[in-house]
């Protein structure tokens, strides 16, 4: 059984600097939703068109668009032994709906990891967050700078500040997130799957929760196949 880890949290919570630790520490991938759109806004398609408008009114993406772009990735070769998944779902439907993809698959959610953050601090990372314009690297000047002013550290492209990073857009990402997406923390918690961790530690000290509340779910979902085993023999 493969290893399908949830990183939930609002916009700034730091969902994607952990994903992409957890992805290294367990050799799994990381899959973004907001890196599939970012895609398919680069590939100028109609999808990412529509994508676009979405983003840059600080409003959540059509869960039919979502899903069918999600299944698509998890269906790749590389997502057979799990994944790391960030900003996805973000409502009840899209919960089930990955459902349904991992239960085909005879595959299921081992834990789903939710990062606390308050308001203010959501909005001040949020206001300093740069992006690397070739590879997407995240940075933010007073808490990840790059090593030069203004070039990324891993590819060395210009960094940019989003369209959709302003105050305003901001908080409308946080207010979508609390009214529409908070409730996946309530299902995830009725199902025993919920870990929640302070998100305003040092980068380190939250890797190190998420990565022992993950490893722990690992531990008890080996022992839940094996009782099943044992049943059906």
């Amino acid at each position: 059984m493969g290893l399908f880890i949830l990183l939930l949290g609002a916009p700034g919570a730091g969902k994607g600097t952990q994903a992409d630790l957890l992805s290294k520490a367990l050799q799994l991938p990381h899959v973004s939703s907001g890196e599939l759109f970012r895609a398919a806004q680069e590939a100028q398609s109609e999808l990412g068109r529509q994508v676009q408008g979405y983003l840059a009114r600080g409003e959540l993406v059509p869960d039919s668009v979502t899903i069918a772009m999600v299944a698509e990735r998890l269906a790749q070769p590389d997502c057979a032994r799990g994944v790391v998944l960030d900003g996805f779902p973000r409502t009840i439907e899209q919960a089930r709906a990955l459902d349904q993809v991992l239960s085909e698959r005879g595959e299921r959610v081992a834990i789903a990891a939710y990062l606390r953050v308050s308001e203010p601090v959501l909005l001040e990372r949020l206001s300093g967050r740069w992006t690397c314009a070739k590879c997407q690297a995240v940075y933010h000047l007073p808490h990840k700078p790059p090593r030069v002013t203004g070039k990324c550290d891993v590819c060395g492209g210009e960094l940019y500040q989003r369209a959709d990073d302003t105050p305003e857009t901001h908080r409308r990402r946080i207010e979508v997130y609390l009214t529409q997406t908070a409730p996946l923390v309530q299902l995830y918690r009725e199902r025993h799957l919920l870990v929640e961790i302070e998100g305003e530690a040092r980068i380190e000290d939250v890797q190190s929760r998420v990565l022992a509340a993950v490893q722990s779910a690992a531990r008890q979902q080996r022992l839940e196949g094996g009782r099943c085993k044992k049943c059906r023999d």
